[in-house]
């Protein structure tokens, strides 16, 4: 008898919060939280749970920092309900919820169309009993849309109090979030987060409730919560923000999964990760969770193929699309026009150091990796490679011409690294679990360690308050272009 197929969580690695889920025929697609990054909203497509293809990206041109999105077809259309939160480079003054369409999950999709709906976060699309269409929002609180779903009728009200845990639990907060609604058999299920989405890692958790309609009221799932990182020694913390869908093509009816995130124990770093589990429905009509710690391996949906590991990567950049694997964070409208392949990738500069300067940076899952690109340089212009959380925490280095620039904690270090004056070099960082090693060398020279090591464990959203990850990322400041060559990414182990 063959074996049953598993899989190890995460399903997709790397930082990838606030997972969204839409099962369209025998697929499913999935995006997530994209925050400062641009492009934005990701879409992978998968037919079996577990291993997923990036396709393309839906917000070229994000309008804010985007936050938790929900997919939803309704009569041969789709949509992504986005709330977009304000940052310096939006002009954006409140939270707000946008929304874009198209023929298919592939889109062409439609650019950002104003809702109105201020102050508000994490919307969930789901169609009445009477047809009627309505946006859930944080609090938990619920607004009608129109029949087309691109415009609202009245306003928000208040629709659900949420389930109160005990309160000598470890959370951040109550923080009453991530509402995901469904319909199955009669009754209608609300998928809820409560106790806060970073802090403590026993905080975040999944809570349901039911209704015969979409107006309530709403009954608590007499188990909840039903996920919960119940102690720091477990692999996964903080899980929570969930979606539940019906099993693959060829898996038995009952058959369900849910789709939530989590930071991996000791590497917070790495920012949330996607996370899958098999649910069972009881004989009561509730979902429950069958795995209560998700750091083994786990039966895959029959059908699944093995579980691909992550590869190297060469990037030798004859052909440039923004999307796939690079995003620049903290963009301005058409910050890709400063990007053009040219014996490489030319890279315009921006501001005046890391922090202000818009980087090209990429995702990561792994604990350990190496990463190596060659720079050149135009006069007038520093650029480099770094590991990078946000403008106010990244480390690495880089060249200006006249010497190698080193950063660490997100500032320039003091440490005047003795590397040649030059307009070319190749960089190296390693990052060891933790450990950051850098390397240098000019053209047909020798590798050259550099002389600092850095200790990023700290680099998380605990530290600085910002929902991201520290990612491998190029970066160019100045009056002037940068060109990059040769980049490589190798997993260590």
């Amino acid at each position: 008898m063959t074996a049953p197929v598993t899989f190890v969580n995460p399903v997709l690695g790397g930082d990838r919060p606030d997972p969204a889920i839409i099962k369209v025929g025998d697929e499913y697609w999935m995006t997530y939280s994209s925050f400062e990054a641009a492009p934005g909203l990701p879409l992978y497509r998968s037919t079996d749970l577990v291993n997923w293809t990036y396709v393309t990206s839906a917000l070229p041109n994000p309008v804010g920092s985007t936050f938790a999105v929900d997919i939803a077809e309704h009569e041969g259309r789709f949509f992504i309900y986005i709330p977009f939160i304000p940052t310096p480079w939006s002009t954006l003054t409140d939270a707000s919820i946008f929304v874009i369409h198209a023929d298919a999950m592939a889109g062409p999709w439609s650019e950002p169309i104003d809702l109105g709906i201020r102050g508000a976060i994490d919307p969930g699309h789901v169609v009445g009993e009477d047809g009627t269409r309505y946006l859930f929002t944080n609090g938990v609180r619920r607004i009608q849309l129109a029949d087309d779903g691109l415009s609202t009728v009245g306003d928000l009200e208040k629709v659900y109090d949420g389930w109160r845990y005990p309160d000598d639990w470890i959370t951040e907060a109550y923080a009453l979030e991530g509402p995901k609604l469904f319909r199955r058999d009669e009754w209608f299920y609300l998928v809820s987060a409560v106790g806060g989405t970073a802090g403590p890692p026993t905080g975040h958790m999944v809570i349901v409730a039911r209704s015969r309609s979409v107006h309530g009221p709403w009954e608590n799932h007499p188990r909840n919560p039903i996920a919960r990182t119940e102690d720091s020694s477990e692999a996964w913390w903080s899980r929570g923000h969930a979606t539940l869908v019906p099993g693959p093509a060829g898996t038995e009816p009952d058959e369900w999964w849910m789709i939530s995130h989590g930071y991996e124990n000791g590497y917070r770093t790495l920012g949330r990760q996607i996370l899958l589990e098999p649910i069972r429905w009881g004989e009561d009509g509730w979902p429950e969770a069958v795995e209560s710690d998700l750091g083994g391996p786990i039966d895959a949906p029959a059908g699944a193929v093995a579980q691909i590991p992550a590869a190297d990567i060469a990037e030798d950049f004859s052909r440039f699309e923004p999307g796939g694997r690079w995003t620049f964070h903290a963009p301005g409208r058409g910050e890709a026009e400063r990007v053009r392949v040219d014996d490489g990738l030319v890279l315009s500069g921006k501001g005046t150091s890391p922090a202000d300067t818009s980087p090209l940076a990429m995702l990561t899952g792994d604990h350990a990796y190496e990463i190596e690109v060659d720079v050149s340089i135009a006069p007038g212009v520093e650029a480099g490679m770094l590991l990078f959380f946000n403008n106010r925490l990244f480390c690495g280095m880089g060249i200006d011409g006249e010497r190698m620039l080193s950063y660490s904690g997100g500032i320039r270090t003091h440490w005047r690294e003795p590397a040649p004056a030059t307009d070319r070099m190749t960089l190296r960082i390693r990052n060891d679990e933790h450990i950051v090693t850098g390397w240098y060398r000019v053209p047909g020279g020798e590798w050259t360690r550099h002389a600092i090591r850095y200790e990023t464990s700290g680099y998380h959203v605990n530290t600085v308050g910002d929902l991201l990850s520290l990612r491998p990322a190029l970066y160019a400041t100045g009056a002037g272009e940068a060109r990059f060559r040769d980049f490589r990414y190798r997993p260590l182990r």
